[in-house]
This record gives structure tokens, C-alpha cells and sequence, in this order.
């Protein structure tokens, strides 16, 4: 067998994932309570915006930011509704026989089919993924076939996937990007279940035997696993940092440091590509409402539910085109025959597709499933870590995956939106609303961004007044609303990923125009290897922001110290301080576009030769 070729991530290969969040009844308590005192608060505090704050004089500035605070508190209710309680799945064994999962009396072994799509990369890196798909294990007697599924045909790839005992398949057209390579690699399979992987996904051994007892219940159609990405930067810590620069002495004043503080590490995960929160915090605390959606990767699939799926979408997609095209015929004797004739003509050319033809057929697809209303196809967020994955090496590549999530999620909400759906429960369509509410948030967003700014250069007031009675209103409200925040979210960190989603605004933003525009959202893999190159052409609306708020701040002081009004210091306190968090939210994402990994040996290509970012739209 060829030896594994060396990549920057092999340094990374044993590090262990984190074993999922613990539960704590008491903390849940606590959490529900503060979210339920931050909710009446927070309704307290906009009626009075709304009934008694206005600044009559500047409604065209006082009415866009008192309806930015109702928009995200809307959005915070969802987020609230989200988190509301933990509901795991109750874990079953592992089944022996094909029985115990699918209701047709046969007692043979399982078969699970492992799909490794791939398009561009590099075969020598798939070669690690089809390594550790072939050592999956089972307790029982079981048939796992491992599938290199390569959209970009290579003669490279196939000769990587038949050396490590996969099967190796391919296709001629690459139409529904990685959807349509999915439907090709079922119509030339048979499993009972599939896995779905990336090329980069390297699953552990006990994926199979982890997951496929929850199928011991018939309904449940797939089963989500956490994405860990195991080679996010650590980071530098501050003795190592001093004494890169000052020697033994810096090393040592960092210790003294760190002993009265604590450990405190510079440039670690700059991307924020940890994933905890998403996964153990708001996908596992859908299994409640039967709402957590595929994420593609890292996922098993029931192939009854997905082909069920794909029936009742191709029978919906014939009888809207006969009751379309047949609608206005005037002749009733004529009718019946038409609709025949055209059954035949759409039952020929309409094609199959077990998965939506989309950039995020991952979560469309659970739509379709979760949205059967005849079925009851029921969902899984499995809380371990059963794969590990790679983050994006640099600002263009991680920029290009949240483009894509952001462009795809809002896609989904215009074109197949599931609040409209008649086979959803009311909490399955509030958790999807709130995943697109999230993506609408830089709306309002940018209302926050700019309201500090011009309240600093124009002296104007969002607000009547800056009087007690407003700061008895704000302050609490944002106060327990922060404590709700830490306690719902209880064990992690997600202070610099909250500043993150603020300075993602423009992405999000052009997302948001290519939708309303109508353009395609397309597929573009994200690159396994980092580019070198200047990426600070990706934030210049984020320093644009920086620049403005610094700008503003120093403006309001200069006035202030030449003018002197104590009644507009306090203007100049509040706005000061949203402006300076503003800015600050934006270096985090200028300090990404800027962060080079301290291993120089990193694989890298020239940006220059890479796609321009705004074309991927």
C-alpha cells in the first residue's frame, strides 16, 4: 500500500475531538429563567422605544434604529426559542440484522454505502479519507462499500481510489454540482444506509456502530454528526510570544502575566472555524422539535427516505406542469387525453433526483424529508464527534464557504421556503426561521454599524433623550439578556465569534443582492491548501467601518473639549462606547484577512491565479 504523502495537517493527527457538552439540569433552569426575564425586559424596553423615545425632530434617523432593535429582538426570541432546552436522542445498539432497522423481514446483513465526492482536490489528500472509511468498524457481520464519487473524472484520482480498495465512479456532466454527484453515486448502488463524507472528512472507526442504532426506529431518516475541524491554529501563548520578541525576559513577563490572568493566546483560531456552538449547542437542541437539519458531511443516510423523498418531489414537479399546462383548455372531452399524453411526455424527460439540485442540497433535501406529511420523517443530531475535518486555510477560502452557506440558506428561503410548508409543526418552522433570520440579521445590522457614526458627526440623537428613564430601560434589559447569552450557551466561548457575525456584514450583504437579483448561488469547492497573497481587498468595507468609527470618536471629543455641554457628554459616552465596540468587532475580521499560519511550510498557491472572490456569486 502507498505510503500517505506529508500535508501541513499531519503535524495535527493526534489530536483527540471534544466530547460533547454535559447537560446540567440546574444550568438549564437558570438559563430558561434569564431567557424568560430577558424576553419581558426586552418587550418592556421596545414599547417604551416605540410609545415614548422617539426623537420627533429626527424620525427619519430615531424610527431606523428603533426598528433595527425590533427586528433583532424578533431575532433574539427565535434564538431564545432555539436554545430552549437540550432533548437528546436516547442512543440504541447497534443493530445485527437488516431487520431491526427496515420493516421488510429480511434478516441478511446490513450494506452502507460511503460516498467520498470530489471534484478538484488533491487525490493524494482523498487518499487519507478513503484510508480511514476502509477501517470503519461494526460489532456485527456487516457490508461497508467505500465509493470515490469524482465529479472532475481524473485518471489521478482513480488510480488513488482502486489502490486503496474503493470503488471508483464518475460521470460525464457535472450538472447539480455536488447533488447531482450524489444521485449518480445511488443509481449505481444498493446500500441500506449511505455516509455522506467530503474528501477532506476523515471518519473514525466508530461512525456506524455510533449511529445506526438510532434508525432502530423507523421513522428516522438521517443521522447528523458534529463537523470537527481538527487543524484550527492554537495559537501563540504570551510567554512564547515575549520571548520571540524580548527573549528570556519577555518569556518571563508573560508567565507572570498569564499566572495572574490566565492563559492568554494570540492569533488562535482566527476564522472561528470551531464549530461547538453550532453543532452541541443550537443543531442538538433542535432533536426536540424534530428540526435539526443535514449538514452533508460527517451524515448517514436511510436510502428509503431519501428515494421516498425524491418520488414525492418528482410527482409533485408532474402534476404542477399537467396542471399548468392544462388549466385553460376550454374542450373537457379533450382534457383527460392531454393529461395522459403529457404524464407520459413528463414521466420520459423528467429526471429522478434523490437530492435537490442546489448549492445546499444538504439542507433542502431535509426540507423535502421533513416536510412529508404522510411519512414523519424524523431527524438525529448525534452529539459525538464521529469525523474530523479541515478549516480554511486563509480569509478568500473562508470568506468563499460562508458566501456559499449565506447565499445558498437565503436561496432556500426564497425559492423553497419551509414556513409555507403544510408538513411542518410550528417549532420545525421556527427553527428554520431563525437560521434565516440569522443570515437577514446585517439588514439591521448595518443600522447598528451606522447609527453611533452619524450620531457622533451630526450632534443627532436616535433617541428624545439620554435621560435615566432610558438607561432604566436599556440596562437592565441588556444586562440579563447578556447573562441568558452565557448561560444558554453554557461551556462555550462565543464572545469573538458574536463581534465575527457583526463584521461579516458585507458578505452576508452581497449574498442577500445576488439573491434578490436572481443570480445563481454556484458551487465552488473550498480550497484544501492556503493561498499567499494580500487578502485585505476582502475587508476593505470592514476597515472602511474601522476608519469611520475611529474618525467619529475623535471628531465628538474634539467638539467636546472645545465646546464643553455637559448635557452632550452623555451622547457622547453612549455613542462613543457602540462605536468603539463597532470597530473593534471589525478588527477581528481585518486580523483574519491579515493572519499567516506560523508554519511557513504550509502548502500554498498564489492568489493570483485563484478565482476573484466576488465571481463566485
Amino acid at each position: 500500500m502507498p505510503p500517505l504523502k506529508d500535508f501541513y495537517f499531519s503535524k495535527y493527527e493526534n489530536r483527540v475531538p471534544p466530547v460533547p457538552l454535559p447537560h446540567s439540569p440546574f444550568i438549564e433552569f437558570l438559563w430558561q429563567l434569564t431567557a424568560i426575564c430577558a424576553a419581558a425586559l426586552g418587550f418592556w424596553y421596545l414599547s417604551w422605544r416605540w410609545l415614548y423615545s422617539l426623537n420627533l425632530d429626527a424620525l427619519w434617523f430615531s424610527i431606523p434604529v428603533v426598528m433595527a432593535e425590533t427586528l433583532s429582538f424578533v431575532g433574539m426570541l427565535l434564538y431564545f426559542h432555539n436554545l430552549w432546552s437540550v432533548n437528546d436522542k436516547p442512543k440504541q445498539p447497534a443493530p445485527s440484522l437488516r431487520s431491526q432497522v427496515i420493516s421488510d423481514g429480511s434478516d441478511r446483513v446490513l450494506s452502507v454505502d460511503v460516498f467520498l465526492p470530489t471534484y478538484t482536490e488533491d487525490p493524494e489528500l482523498t487518499r487519507y479519507s478513503i484510508r480511514d472509511a476502509m477501517a470503519l468498524r461494526y460489532p456485527h457481520p456487516i457490508d461497508i462499500k467505500v465509493h470515490v464519487l469524482d465529479d472532475g473524472n481524473r485518471s489521478e484520482m482513480k488510480v488513488v481510489a482502486l489502490q486503496e480498495g474503493a470503488n471508483y465512479l464518475t460521470r460525464a456532466t457535472n450538472i447539480g454540482y455536488k447533488a447531482g454527484n450524489l444521485r449518480n453515486g445511488m443509481e449505481q448502488t444498493d446500500g441500506d444506509f449511505l455516509v455522506i463524507l467530503d474528501s477532506d472528512t476523515r471518519v473514525f472507526p466508530t461512525l456506524l456502530e455510533n449511529t445506526l442504532g438510532y434508525f432502530r426506529d423507523p421513522d428516522v431518516a438521517w443521522v447528523q454528526t458534529p463537523q470537527w475541524f481538527y487543524d484550527i491554529p492554537e495559537g501563540t501563548n504570551l510567554p512564547e510570544l515575549g520571548q520571540r520578541y524580548f527573549g528570556q525576559f519577555g518569556q518571563g513577563v508573560g508567565n507572570c502575566i498569564q499566572a495572574l490572568f490566565g492563559e492568554i493566546r494570540f492569533n488562535q483560531d482566527p476564522f472561528v472555524s470551531d464549530a461547538t456552538l453550532f453543532y452541541d449547542v443550537i443543531l442538538r437542541r433542535r432533536n426536540g422539535a424534530n428540526a435539526s437539519f443535514c449538514c452533508g458531511a460527517g451524515s448517514v443516510h436511510r436510502r428509503e427516505a431519501v428515494m421516498e423523498a425524491a418520488l414525492r418531489a418528482y410527482s409533485e414537479q408532474i402534476d404542477r406542469a399537467v396542471l399548468n399546462m392544462t388549466r385553460y383548455e376550454e374542450h373537457t372531452d379533450r382534457r383527460g387525453a392531454m393529461q395522459a399524453a403529457l404524464l407520459r411526455e413528463f414521466a420520459v424527460t423528467t429526471e429522478l433526483t434523490p437530492y435537490k439540485f442546489h448549492v445546499s442540497e444538504d439542507i433542502y433535501t431535509s426540507i423535502i424529508l421533513q416536510s412529508d406529511t404522510e411519512r414523519n420523517w424524523k431527524s438525529v443530531l448525534h452529539p459525538g464527534v464521529e469525523t474530523k475535518m479541515l478549516s480554511p486555510l486563509d480569509m478568500q477560502s473562508w470568506a468563499m464557504q460562508r458566501f456559499k452557506y449565506a447565499g445558498g440558506t437565503l436561496d432556500i428561503m426564497a425559492n423553497g421556503n419551509p414556513l409555507f410548508s403544510r408538513g411542518m409543526s410550528l417549532r420545525q418552522k421556527l427553527m428554520y426561521a431563525m437560521t434565516f433570520w440569522s443570515y437577514l440579521a446585517p439588514l439591521w445590522g448595518v443600522v447598528f454599524i451606522a447609527a453611533p457614526i452619524i450620531a457622533l458627526l451630526t450632534g443627532v440623537a436616535p433617541i428624545d433623550a439620554y435621560s435615566w428613564e432610558f438607561f432604566g430601560h436599556l440596562l437592565p434589559f441588556l444586562l440579563v439578556h447578556e447573562l441568558a447569552s452565557v448561560l444558554g450557551t453554557w461551556g462555550v466561548n462565543n464572545k469573538k465569534g458574536k463581534m465575527l457575525n457583526l463584521a461579516f456584514f458585507s458578505f452576508n450583504l452581497q449574498a442577500i443582492w445576488a439573491i434578490l437579483r436572481g443570480r445563481e448561488i454556484r458551487f465552488k469547492v473550498t480550497p484544501k491548501t492556503r493561498a499567499t497573497g494580500n487578502f485585505l481587498h476582502l475587508v476593505l468595507p470592514q476597515i472602511t467601518v474601522l476608519f469611520l468609527c475611529v474618525f467619529a470618536i475623535g471628531f465628538a471629543v474634539a467638539n467636546h473639549v472645545m465646546d464643553p455641554d455637559p448635557q452632550k457628554l452623555t451622547a457622547l459616552i453612549v455613542n462613543g462606547f457602540w462605536a468603539g465596540l463597532n470597530g473593534y468587532a471589525m478588527t477581528v475580521l481585518i486580523a483574519a484577512a491579515l493572519w499567516k499560519p506560523d508554519n511557513q511550510s504550509t502548502k500554498s498557491i498564489d492568489v493570483k491565479n485563484r478565482m476573484k472572490f466576488k465571481r463566485v456569486a
